[in-house]
């Protein structure tokens, strides 16, 4: 945990812009697996480490915009609990630590926000993604819980997004401790990226780095030869010699920070021509972005800068055709590129995004797009100093989708087809790096892993 000021200040922010009424934050709760007493790795609620910090389930918390002050409901552990668990400090106690100095059993939560209702005090709270909390946010408002979701406070929404949004340098320092854990994972994939070896080995290998340095993983990893399937979590392959394999993984910091990087191994160490090129292609995408990105740079602008450095590439090979310019405009690239260049990160890999994409990644300046590939850019907003997040660009040689756009004539005027297809088989390739945005540009968290084709070749 940081210091009782920080959550303390952190919630007096959230008043300050949420306005009026009370706000819930409840906590996560144990999920279980199988059976009931067998549960998955307990993850508290992002938000509530945000705002409070205590990482143990079966909390919530009210703060009181109007009075500024915050409760703890909560429950002391019982001696059946202290049989399993061992002792621990009371709940007021722990609750000092996050600047709280009042609490209540949870038998009080559903008076304590009744009688807020009575009085006609704005009840504000965040839209939820786990099944239990929002029956007990049923429960506790009244409103069903299949509208909680339309009902949730757009004040709240966009006060926590602000905060979030921009990073301090405790939360900073925490992020470079999962980077230095993500760059052991991935060094470590790429060695093991030999003929004969098996996906599941190394997914094994770096979920184990990331185990016994930090709280595991941030995300399930991706580790496949089949890159062109954007989330591959099988690891059934075993590794065939020449062909590319991508590693999609991060590492979470024991305050619960993220890391998110992608390397592309070639299998055995050796590219052909024609696989050097086109990951050059990426690698070149990539470059393009931190050169670009700096405070009041739209991320959009980003993306389709790096968006055009692909689509010059693809030009080169062949697979594209015309103009340039005009084939990121109409987004013929996006055939071989279909997601957005990156997203927000910091608590969450892919940061506050249960709050809604548009309220993280774009603002009353910058919509999200329509357009097929720009539309699944995540941000797209302009870039302020703290900000945290991915650089993705990739290539990928999905048969069905070529074949889609080949059918139904979709850009013929920038797309040759029959080169195209001639790629199909190739994969897929990402390369994926942190960025901090600074005040005057950016800078990735930690040291970079190796990129170029030369590093990746060095390797073996």
């Amino acid at each position: 945990m940081f210091s009782p000021q920080t959550y303390q200040q952190r919630r007096d922010q959230l008043c300050q812009k949420t306005g009026s009424g009370i706000i819930l934050l409840p906590g996560s709760k144990e999920a279980s697996m199988n059976y009931p007493e067998n549960t998955y790795h307990f993850r508290q609620n992002s938000h509530f480490i945000y705002f409070v910090g205590m990482d143990q389930p079966d909390l919530f918390v009210v703060i009181d915009v109007d009075a500024r002050k915050t409760i703890l409901f909560g429950n002391e552990l019982t001696m059946d609990d202290i049989i399993w668990t061992g002792p621990m400090p009371s709940l007021s106690e722990q609750a000092l630590e996050s600047g709280i100095t009042e609490t209540l059993p949870t038998s009080a939560l559903g008076e304590y926000i009744h009688k807020a209702q009575k009085l006609n005090s704005p009840v504000h709270f965040l839209p939820q993604h786990r099944a239990w909390t929002m029956l007990q946010l049923e429960e506790l408002t009244g409103i069903p819980a299949m509208q909680l979701k339309a009902k949730a406070s757009e004040t709240l929404i966009r006060a926590v997004v602000a905060l979030r949004s921009v990073k301090s340098a405790e939360e900073i320092v925490e992020i470079e401790k999962a980077a230095a854990v993500g760059y052991d994972m991935h060094f470590t994939a790429l060695k093991m990226a030999l003929p004969g070896e098996t996906e599941r080995n190394i997914a094994g290998f770096i979920e184990g780095i990331a185990l016994s340095r930090c709280n595991g993983l941030a995300f399930p990893t991706i580790l496949s030869q089949h890159g062109e399937v954007l989330h591959g979590h099988t690891h059934l392959g075993t590794l065939e010699k020449g062909r590319f394999v991508i590693c999609d993984a991060g590492a979470e910091s024991l305050e619960h920070y993220s890391c998110d990087f992608t390397r592309t191994a070639i299998v055995g160490g050796k590219y052909t021509t024609q696989q050097r090129e086109l990951y050059q292609m990426v690698v070149d995408a990539n470059n393009k972005a931190f050169e670009l990105i700096r405070p009041g740079i739209l991320y959009r602008d980003v993306h389709l800068a790096s968006a055009k450095v692909l689509a010059e590439g693809l030009k080169a090979v062949g697979i594209l055709k015309g103009d340039v310019d005009a084939a990121v405009a109409a987004g013929a690239q996006a055939l071989f590129m279909p997601h957005g260049l990156g997203h927000m990160m910091g608590l969450d890999v892919h940061d506050m995004e249960d709050l809604g994409e548009n309220y993280v990644g774009y603002d009353d300046e910058i919509s999200r797009s329509t357009q097929f590939g720009l539309r699944s850019l995540r941000l797209g907003r302009r870039l302020q100093p703290g900000f945290v997040l991915t650089v993705e660009p990739g290539l990928y040689f999905m048969p069905e989708l070529i074949q889609k756009w080949d059918a139904e004539k979709i850009l013929p005027e920038f797309v040759n087809y029959e080169r195209a297809k001639q790629f199909i088989g190739t994969g897929g390739i990402r390369t994926e790096d942190d960025a901090i945005v600074t005040e005057t540009g950016c800078r990735m968290p930690g040291k970079r892993l190796p990129i170029s084709p030369d590093e990746i070749e060095g390797l073996y």
